[in-house]
């Protein structure tokens, strides 16, 4: 089966759905952010065919449909097993290749990955998502380890392994960061949780220098807008780029850094994103993790991706207390519809999550009890510190301003009083420099 990715292919996407109207936007959407062009559709109504998921009919039916549009690509909006997957590439025109909703996912993420990490790592992605299908493809599962040496397998399983050694001589970028922030006494915020569902906005909305209109094409396009739109707009939430967007942020008089992740992409599995999306560990260092949540979803789908979010987010083994739900476009529904999703989210969180707050980010609606949540949970204490009154007490007190809370300052003749809150670490280094300045003037 060919892997030699290529643009502008034509390309015919299939969709099944147990019920109707079975949907083909976003498939189409994504299928053109990945550059082929679609020159046709074919649905099918009812459950997944263990053998070739659409059933045989509809295999034979997409077959001539691909013939008669001369395409050359096949894209199925799910997960094929390697089975199904070679399978319908045998009952196909010869050279038709097939991909699932999860292989182009990762073919767009390649194309934005800008970093030799990240392509790397998006290499590794492929590789481990190909290995099981090369092996079915090739029949060689029964075969044993000397006759593998030399093959397709064996080489994908070297790749592998050498892609592993490659990512792990690397620096990760991203830890070296948080570290020196903490070192410099910013609490970490990350903003978690499915695309579109108001992370980049939210982002906006905190940070210190950007504004809200640069995110309004990022993640709240209108989802019944036409598939031109639609295909811009899945470009811009989910794969603009790999990395995550840090900004400095002050939250109630609070220096931060808050973090837009990467996020989670809908039905795709997320050991085949984790290799190579920061989303996770992100999440896992920070101080506080703000789960955002599209409160206009409906409700089955809200109640999914609550779900998933908050087992995700248990695995990185965050506790309940650092989570701060936050049911965003809370303006789109009517009271009733409000509470109801207030209710879901009480079910569908872990028992000792907090309560989720409803907001607008776009409308700023809620934002100061969501800022207010936030700032509660961040490590902190309160230190009044004395020192000698001096040019180098300035530049202390001037510090205490940019990385902590300051209360008061007053300025006693020769000795300058300073009372503040923030971070534990932070007084601690504080505490210090004024002992260093009160031995220095005796």
């Amino acid at each position: 089966m060919s892997r030699n990715r290529s643009t502008g292919r034509r390309t015919v996407v299939a969709n099944r759905s147990t019920t109707t109207p079975v949907e083909t936007r976003e498939i189409r959407a994504l299928t053109r952010a990945a550059g082929d062009e679609v020159v046709a559709e074919l649905t099918q109504t009812g459950p997944a065919d263990s053998g070739t998921y659409l059933g045989r009919g509809k295999v034979d039916e997409l077959a001539e449909t691909v013939a008669s549009h001369d395409a050359q690509c096949v894209v199925v909006d799910g997960e094929l097993t390697p089975s199904q997957h070679h399978t319908l590439e045998s009952l196909l025109p010869d050279e038709t290749v097939v991909i699932d909703r999860y292989r182009l996912v990762l073919d767009i993420f390649e194309e934005q990955a800008g970093t030799r990490r990240a392509q790397l790592q998006v290499e590794l992605a492929q590789l481990r998502y190909d290995l099981p299908r090369i092996i079915e493809s090739a029949d060689e599962g029964a075969l044993n380890k000397q006759t593998e040496k030399g093959s397709p397998v064996y080489d994908v399983r070297d790749r592998i392994d050498r892609l592993e050694g490659k990512l792990a001589d690397l620096p990760n970028p991203a830890e070296q960061f948080r570290e020196r922030r903490r070192d410099e006494g910013f609490d970490l915020v990350t903003i978690a949780g499915y695309t579109n569902a108001g992370k980049s906005t939210l982002l906006h909305r905190l940070a210190d220098d950007l504004s809200l209109e640069q995110s309004r094409t990022d993640d709240d396009s209108n989802p019944d807008s036409s598939d031109k739109n639609a295909t811009a707009a899945i470009e811009n939430r989910l794969f603009k780029t790999l990395e995550t967007t840090t900004r400095r942020a002050t939250i109630s008089g609070r220096p931060v850094l808050a973090t837009d992740t990467v996020g989670f992409v809908d039905d795709l599995p997320h050991d085949l994103v984790e290799s190579f999306s920061s989303t996770l560990s992100e999440a896992a260092t920070a101080d506080v993790v703000v789960l955002v949540a599209d409160a206009s979803d409906p409700l089955e789908r809200f109640r999914r991706r609550l779900e998933v979010s908050d087992e995700v987010l248990s695995a990185q083994n965050i506790a309940d207390e650092r989570i701060v739900p936050v049911l965003n476009k809370v303006d789109q529904l009517s009271a009733n519809e409000r509470e109801c999703r207030l209710e879901i989210a009480s079910e569908s969180l872990s028992p000792s999550t907090p309560e989720p707050i409803p907001v607008s980010v776009l409308e700023g609606t809620n934002l100061e009890a969501l800022r207010t949540a936030i700032r509660d949970r961040l490590p902190e204490e309160s230190a009044t510190i004395r020192m000698p009154n001096c040019d180098e007490a300035m530049a202390l007190v001037s510090r205490a301003y940019d990385r902590t809370s300051v209360e008061t300052v007053d300025y006693e003749g020769a000795e300058v009083r300073l009372e503040c809150r923030g971070r534990p670490s932070v007084l601690t280094q504080l505490r210090r420099r004024a002992r260093e300045l009160e031995t220095a003037r005796s």
